[in-house]
Order: C-alpha cells, then structure tokens, then sequence
C-alpha cells in the first residue's frame, strides 16, 4: 500500500491504541522522535518496531541529532556531542581537520542512532547567521561564510550517510538572517535578491543533491513578501528548485510551529501545493494529527519518485571501531576546548 505525504510525531514512551490504528489507517511516509519518546536505548527500539509494524512497512524514522543545545538522544545511554560551531572553530585553525571532525562526528552519531531504529538525522545545516539575528541557529551554525558552511555541511552528510543513516538538509533557503525564532514568529527578511544569493542561498548549492531538505518557515521579501519559503510557489520555483537547484526530496519544517498560519490542514495543503514534496507534524498531539493526515494524499509523482530516491541512496554502515573512533574525536575537539 502506499505511503501518505507526511511524517509524523507520536506522544510518548509507547505507542497508544488510538496512534496505533491512526498509523495503521493513515500509512505515514514517515515517523519523528523527540525527548518525549526516549528513555533507554532498549525503550526506543521496542517504540520504533511497535510504530512500524503498526503502519505495515519499515518506514524511514527520523530525530533532530546536532549536537549542543539540540539533541534527542543524550545522558546517561549516549554521548555528549558538540554543537556545529565548534566545528568551524577546529577549521579556522586547520579546515582539513574541521571537515575531518565533522565527518567524524556525523558518523558516531549515526552509530548511536542507527542501532535503534533511527534511520534519519535532521542534520546538517545549511544557514548562515549575520549579526543581530535571531540566536535560534547561533551555534548550532558551522560558520558566517556560505563556503566554511557548505564545507562542513558536505562532511557531516557524508559522515552520516557512512553510518548508514541519511541526512536531512535544512533549513531550505536558510534560517541564519532570520531576526525571529520560527518556532514563536513568522521571520521576515527584507535583504535584497544579489546579497541572499551571494551568502544564505549560496550556501545550499553545493548540497543540492542531498536526498532530503527541510524548508524555513521565513519570508524573503525580494522573492515573495506574504508567504514563507515554506508555502510560497515562488520560493520553491525560483530559489530552492531554481537558484539553489535541490534536488532531493523536500518537507517542510513542523507544520505547528507558530510562524504559519490557519488550522494544521490549511498549513499542510498550502505547503503541498506551494511544491514541497511532503509535511512534516511533531507534536504528536492525535486529534491534530488527524487533521493534517486527512488533507495529504497519496505520494505520488515526482514527490514519490524523489522519496525512492531518497530511500535507494542508503547503505549498510561502514565498518568502524567505535572506541577508537571516540578517542580520535576527542583528540580533536580539544583543540576548541
């Protein structure tokens, strides 16, 4: 049977009967975990094979793992890890070595997640922060040039996906001039269309073939000064498909998130016909995830055909010895220390 267009949340530690029929009624695409879902590595893995055998397929399940203020998975069950920025802190002294701790981060991450269940990372990100914007990205950023950013970006997919977990590239078209947290407020950005091509868009394209992105939720009035990159045709025609040329399958960010606006199915049916390719709803609240499951369809089209894609690029983990690995990493996170 198949999938619906969007990925979903769940509520707690263990699946409910009515998330149960809801996941086996309405076959989501996809699953995402939060705090509120992890307790102990043995917890996580029975929640996930519950969820899957629910929907019937071995769909993709996704969580945020940066690192720093944004982590899933953390004490006592699994490492602590560095936030984006102290990686571009090891590339200001040598970039050979950034891209290297990067790379190498990205993998010991998977190698926690993967284990579980967790076959997706929310990571890396793209955004290019500018003084006096919003501290939403702050350090979770890899840098304040589009080059440094893209750089280390490139070597944190490529870790991940050397962990067998793919990574999901965000936030299309970028958060970093953003002077509002999305997540409280709609951000608008009045810079004009050469500088955000020559910094925040520049960013992005060398990453366009990753196989997933994410969208902001933030208006650029140069392209479109009502609707965010998340709903606007325009953003995704001439920036994000254009410009940027992303290639990869497209959701957009939390569909609860305070930036959109009207009811969950409003969001949801603006974002799909806007040209993302599927939605994405964390809350894991049941009443709302029934209105943003009743207004996706089937996945079909091209978005069907970039989420194959997406799926087709995954591999077995690489070999790795993980306490090797983890000294290594500490040796080279001591040089920010």
């Amino acid at each position: 049977m198949a999938s619906r267009a969007f990925i979903t949340g769940l509520s707690g530690l263990t699946l409910t009967p009515d998330e149960r029929a809801f996941l086996r009624e309405t076959r989501p695409w996809g699953l995402i975990l939060f705090k509120r879902n992890i307790q102990d590595p043995g917890q996580v893995t029975a929640l996930i094979k519950e969820a899957r055998q629910a929907i019937g397929a071995e769909v993709p399940v996704l969580a945020d793992q940066e690192g720093g203020r944004v982590w899933r998975l953390g004490p006592p069950h699994w490492p602590v890890y560095p936030p984006g920025a102290a990686y571009g802190q090891v590339y200001d002294r040598d970039p050979a070595a950034g891209v290297a701790a990067a790379r190498l981060g990205a993998w010991l991450m998977a190698s926690d997640l993967l284990p579980l269940g967790i076959d997706v990372d929310c990571l890396p990100l793209g955004d290019v922060p500018v003084a006096g914007s919003d501290a939403v990205i702050g350090d979770r950023a890899y840098g304040e040039t589009p080059q440094k950013v893209s750089a280390l970006a490139a070597a944190i997919a490529d870790g991940l996906m050397a962990g067998g977990v793919l990574p999901v590239l965000k936030h299309i078209p970028g958060h970093g001039r953003a002077t509002a947290d999305s997540h409280l407020k709609l951000p608008v950005v009045d810079t004009d269309r050469a500088t955000l091509e020559r910094t925040d868009f520049a960013a992005f394209r060398p990453l366009k073939n990753l196989p997933l992105g994410m969208t902001a939720h933030v208006v650029f009035t140069a392209f479109d000064p009502m609707q965010p990159a998340t709903t606007s045709a325009t953003m995704m025609r001439e920036v994000i498909r254009g410009f940027i040329g992303f290639q990869g399958l497209l959701m957009t960010d939390d569909l609860s998130m305070n930036a959109l606006s009207g009811t969950l199915g409003e969001r949801a049916r603006a974002a799909l016909k806007a040209g993302c390719d599927m939605v994405l709803y964390c809350s894991g609240k049941i009443d709302e995830m029934r209105q943003v499951a009743a207004e996706v369809p089937e996945l079909s089209g091209d978005a069907k055909r970039r989420a194959d894609a997406a799926l087709a690029v995954r591999k077995s983990p690489a070999a790795i010895d993980l306490p090797a690995a983890r000294a290594e990493f500490a040796a080279m996170m001591r040089m920010v220390a």
